[in-house]
């Protein structure tokens, strides 16, 4: 499947090989590519600025704050699925820090 196919100006791409994501709104300052180059209009000798594999190694990640997970799985679940990888951070070590909070609160029932 060809990448370009699904390109929008907000997808991000992430290298197959080193985990490099290169962002359109910064684009690339290591091959002098502009803020604003969206993937599909990246020079055709364009390489990764880490580990220099080719274009085809990328892969569509899509938008900041997308949610993660496979589209077909985001219905499914207690509402979580659906949660960005941000609100999956704010629930998880909230819950954590929360439940900290009431062990302490044990040591006052003294």
């Amino acid at each position: 499947m060809s990448v370009e196919a699904v390109d929008t100006q907000d997808d991000r791409y992430e290298c197959r090989a080193c985990g490099y994501i290169y962002e359109p709104q910064r684009g690339d300052d290591r091959r002098e590519v502009p803020a604003g180059t969206a993937f599909v209009d990246l020079p055709t000798g364009w390489r990764c600025p880490v580990c220099a594999a080719p274009r085809n190694q990328f892969q569509n990640i899509g938008p900041v704050g997308q949610s993660s997970g496979f589209k077909e799985n985001l219905k499914y679940g207690l509402g979580v699925n659906s949660l960005t990888p941000g609100q999956k951070n704010l629930l998880i070590f909230g819950a954590l820090a929360l439940g900290f909070l009431f062990l302490l609160s044990l040591y006052g029932l003294q």
